[in-house]
């Protein structure tokens, strides 16, 4: 079996048509290991770690093994970690069939997707620290070098959020992503979509992290919303195209989410909310973790209260509180807390979403319009703002 599956010309020139890189065959294995085994598997991964991925595959599939490599790990190990494999091995031969695998490639090349491995140069170093439980490789469609900017800042929440919530979710993300941070999410409705929408709408750099293959708009509804992630940031999954989001795969793809972020905040989220799945994640893995108050009366914000109780989470009103998290301070932040109050003013009332005339930036910080005239030359020479069409705008730095 393991010869039809890595010795297929077919498969082979599939993974030449996906990849820069030309280990192919270590490709077409990790490909492989992408249909055998369920995200965060880390008894493949173990075995990966320890063999490569080819070797491993190889004596999953036939029990083939060199110089009884697989011998060795097991009598040093747990003998729990024995039974483990072997039930590994059970678990993974229903799934073995090398036009499942076909299918797969065919697919990522049909939406234009990429077979992203470790080690290549785009590939996300901070998703190592799940260590055997990282992802074997990851399918991408869009642009990967979304995600080598920082901070990141994973924002997750309700999927039925509320008016307030999806509110404070695009505020926080969009002032964010205007100062030239990532939004990571998972594409979901509610909180997931407001940030992401957020940081589109401020020409910002936005992943998201599907629990089903690339290839299908999950949920539906954001078909679009999806469609423009992958034009303009990076929609990623470590499931191969065709593959259908279950349960299960959304619990397992909230690790990524928390890995990929320097910081995740949970913007919105009930007492049982999937959200804190991804929290549990983020504190395991040692990210700062902020959470966003509600009202003491609303079941919406009851997870994000037992954050604030239970896992020490920060209370996060403000873009600036989750810059604070990051350890980073933006320009206009470094530039507020030398100025006197008047640039201030005149700070806070140009949003960097959208480029606002003299007059407009006058009425809203209650300056006269030679004053304002007057800040902004030098919060120009400063880098703090930019001139755009007419009017002014924040810096992305």
């Amino acid at each position: 079996m393991i010869e039809e599956l890595l010795g297929s010309g077919d498969a082979l020139d599939e993974v030449r048509l996906l990849r820069e890189e030309t280990d192919v065959v270590d490709a077409l294995a990790r490909a492989t290991w992408s249909v055998l085994a369920e995200p965060g598997d880390g008894i493949a991964g173990v075995l990966i770690q320890a063999l490569g991925a080819e070797e491993a595959l190889r004596y999953a599939l036939d029990g083939v093994q060199r110089d009884g490599a697989v011998d060795a790990l097991l009598d040093t190990a747990d003998p729990r970690v024995r039974r483990a494999v072997a039930e590994g091995r059970r678990r993974w031969a229903p799934r073995v069939e090398a036009r499942a695998v076909r299918d797969a490639l065919r697919g990522a090349r049909e939406v234009g997707a990429r077979l992203l491995l470790p080690g290549d140069d785009l590939w996300p170093g901070a998703l190592d620290d799940l260590e055997a439980n990282a992802p074997i490789a990851l399918w991408v469609r869009g642009d990967p070098r979304r995600w080598t900017v920082t901070p990141r800042v994973s924002m997750v929440g309700a999927r039925a959020s509320s008016g307030y919530g999806d509110l404070v979710a695009a505020e926080i993300a969009g002032d964010l992503a205007a100062s030239g941070a990532l939004i990571v999410s998972g594409g979901a409705y509610g909180i997931d979509g407001a940030a992401h929408r957020a940081a589109l709408g401020v020409g910002g750099g936005t992943v998201a992290f599907l629990a089903g293959g690339v290839d299908r708009a999950y949920p539906a509804g954001h078909h679009g919303l999806l469609k423009q992630i992958a034009e303009e940031g990076a929609v990623v999954s470590e499931l191969p195209c065709g593959a259908a989001p279950t349960k299960w795969r959304f619990l397992a793809r909230n690790r990524l989410i928390a890995a990929l972020g320097d910081v995740t905040v949970v913007v919105e989220a009930g007492w049982r909310s999937g959200s804190l799945n991804t929290a549990g994640h983020a504190a395991a893995l040692g990210r700062p973790l902020g959470a966003v108050p509600g009202a003491v009366t609303s079941a919406s914000s009851a997870g994000c209260h037992r954050l604030l109780r239970e896992y020490d989470a920060v209370c996060v009103t403000s873009a600036a509180d989750v810059r604070e998290l990051c350890g980073t301070m933006s320009e206009r932040d470094r530039v507020a807390e030398n100025a006197d109050p008047e640039r201030v003013r005149i700070l806070d009332a140009i949003s960097g979403r959208a480029a606002l005339p003299t007059i407009e930036v006058a009425r809203r910080s209650g300056l006269s319009v030679e004053r304002v005239l007057s800040h902004l030359g030098l919060l120009e020479l400063e880098g703090a703002v930019y001139p755009v069409g007419g009017g002014w705008r924040r810096s992305p730095s």
